[in-house]
Order: C-alpha cells, then sequence, then structure tokens
C-alpha cells in the first residue's frame, strides 16, 4: 500500500518495474522503448517480475553479484505462493509480482509459462548441473524460452499460436545461450557452472577447473560452441518476426542484434573472452536499434516462410 493506506495504481507499478529494467538490462531496457506504449508497459512489468524471482533465487540485486543463499526450499516456496497470488488476481503488495498480475489479467496468459519459469529457479536452487546438451536447452527453457513465450503474448500474439511461441521461445534460448558463453567466470566465482558435463568431458577438462589459465583454450572452443548454437536459435526467431506488428518485431530484431553482438564479441576474444565483461557500448545499441528498423521494415523479404529447423531443440507443447 502507500504512505496513506491506498492500493498502489497501475501507473505507480509500471514507473517501477520500469526503474527495475533500467537498472537490470540496458540492453532490453533500450529495445524496449521501440514497442508501443501498451506493448513497452506490459513489457516492463513482465520483466520486473521475472527480475525480482530470479534476485529471489540468487541472492543478487538486479541481477548481479550472485551469492548462495541460506534457505533455498524458503526461497523458491516463496516465489511460488506469491506467484499463485498473483495469477488469480490477489493483491501481492510486492510491486513485481502486482506486475505479473496486471499482466496476467490484461492477457490470455498461460499459467504454465510462469511455472515453467519458476521450475529453472528451482534447478538453480538444487545447484543442478546439465550433463547433455539436451540438459542445457531444457535449462535454457525454463529461464529463458518460457519468458519468450510470454513476452510474445504481452506482445498480443495469441496463446493459442504455437508456431509462433515457438520462435519466441527460440528468442529466449538464443539470449541464454549468448548470457552463458559470456559469465561462465562470474558464474564460476558463484559456485555454478552451466557447461554440460559431457562437453567438459570431451575437452578434458576437469570438474571445476574450466576456469584454470591451463584449459582457456579449450573453453574458449566451448564458449564458441555456445555462440554457434545461440546464432542458430536467433535465426530461426528472426523468421517469427513475420507475423508482429511493425513496431514489436522492431524491438525483437534490435534485442537479437544486441545480444547476438554480445556473443559474436565472447567467440571472437577466445581464450581472453572473461577478462572483462563482454558487453555493446551505447553507440553500438543505436546502431543496431538503427539497423533493426530497416529489417523490420523488410523482414517479409529477408525472413522469407520456412519450417522451422527439425534438429533445433524444441520446447514441449500445452
Amino acid at each position: 500500500m502507500t504512505a496513506n493506506g491506498e492500493l498502489p495504481s497501475r501507473a505507480a507499478i509500471v514507473a517501477t518495474a520500469r526503474e527495475s529494467i533500467a537498472r537490470g538490462s540496458k540492453s532490453f531496457a533500450a529495445a524496449s522503448m521501440l514497442f508501443d506504449r501498451k506493448t513497452r508497459e506490459r513489457a516492463w512489468l513482465l520483466y520486473a517480475w521475472c527480475r525480482r524471482c530470479d534476485d529471489l533465487a540468487d541472492g543478487q540485486e538486479f541481477g548481479h553479484d550472485l551469492s548462495v543463499v541460506p534457505d533455498p526450499a524458503a526461497r523458491l516456496a516463496q516465489i511460488r505462493a506469491m506467484t499463485d497470488a498473483a495469477l488469480v488476481g490477489e493483491m501481492v503488495g510486492d510491486p513485481a509480482f502486482d506486475a505479473l498480475r496486471i499482466v496476467a489479467a490484461e492477457t490470455r496468459l498461460p499459467h504454465r509459462f510462469a511455472y515453467d519459469l519458476i521450475e529453472g529457479f528451482r534447478l538453480d536452487l538444487e545447484d543442478w548441473r546439465p550433463r547433455s546438451e539436451n540438459d542445457l536447452y531444457l535449462y535454457c527453457y525454463h529461464v529463458a524460452g518460457a519468458v519468450g513465450c510470454m513476452m510474445a503474448i504481452a506482445m498480443g500474439v495469441s496463446p493459442d499460436d504455437e508456431d509462433t511461441l515457438d520462435r519466441a521461445c527460440d528468442l529466449g534460448m538464443a539470449f541464454q545461450l549468448a548470457n552463458i558463453a559470456r559469465d561462465i567466470e562470474e558464474d564460476d566465482r558463484g559456485g555454478r557452472c552451466y557447461l554440460p558435463q559431457e562437453w567438459l568431458a570431451e575437452m578434458d577438462i576437469p570438474p571445476g577447473q574450466h576456469m584454470k589459465p591451463p584449459f582457456r583454450p579449450r573453453l574458449a572452443v566451448l564458449a564458441r560452441r555456445l555462440v554457434d548454437r545461440a546464432a542458430a536459435f536467433e535465426a530461426s526467431a528472426r523468421i517469427g518476426t513475420r507475423r508482429l506488428g511493425l513496431r514489436s518485431a522492431w524491438a525483437v530484431l534490435a534485442a537479437a542484434g544486441i545480444y547476438g553482438a554480445i556473443g559474436r564479441e565472447v567467440a571472437a576474444r577466445g581464450e581472453h573472452a572473461w577478462d572483462h565483461r563482454a558487453g555493446t557500448s551505447t553507440a553500438a545499441k543505436i546502431g543496431w536499434i538503427a539497423r533493426a528498423l530497416g529489417q523490420a521494415v523488410q523482414r517479409n523479404r529477408l525472413y522469407p516462410v520456412a519450417s522451422r529447423d527439425p534438429d533445433l531443440w524444441r520446447r514441449r507443447r500445452g
């Protein structure tokens, strides 16, 4: 409630969500400005809930300074309980969870996507590690592909349009794979590793030793593999922009360009990829935004209709 005992207005919750995205993700904040107002606000609201859940699960503040949480089961129960309340339309009292309440009420948001994301938090809280490449993709779906589906619905995509949701999921998968490549060193400091154990064994890298200097050249090979996989999902996602309005397509293509550039920078740096955190400058973001406008205008020509690559990992529908 506000200081005078009144419930916070939608505008106040939107303002808090906007602050969250500005502090948590400069890349997504920049891309979100390209949406029309209604879509932009829903994207901010959805981001705020995702960010808050992630911070609760990881002991972070706006996605920074990963730490070990003292009672992971209690954190997960808290996330689930507040999400349950938000999805059934109850006032939660936490701006981020009330943000989810608003989005769920304004769209036909399938609750399963919210719970799929929470499953990703459970995996992290239980110190889960991927054994195989398929395990990696399943994790990426839970922490990012499901978010892509929810963002698509915030853009006006029908929850019944499974084909377009597949493409939206692909974009989330691309973003997460690029993030994993960029954050290998940061994750290691936090006691986590998202590189499949089978990949590490293939490169003869002992468990827990991948950041040691002797293994950096081999680690660079795996980072490039992540970036290559991300590029394949990104290419699939671009075809899905044909089914979006111009401004939504512009925002999606701008985000794809910005995140794709981060992945490519990691790959280009090789074994020095983690000397300092890869990112894109303000000028580079502006360049990707300008380029994306042309891509959005010409998307029907640039991204002709094609069946989704059957070799790409696919989320379970329904």
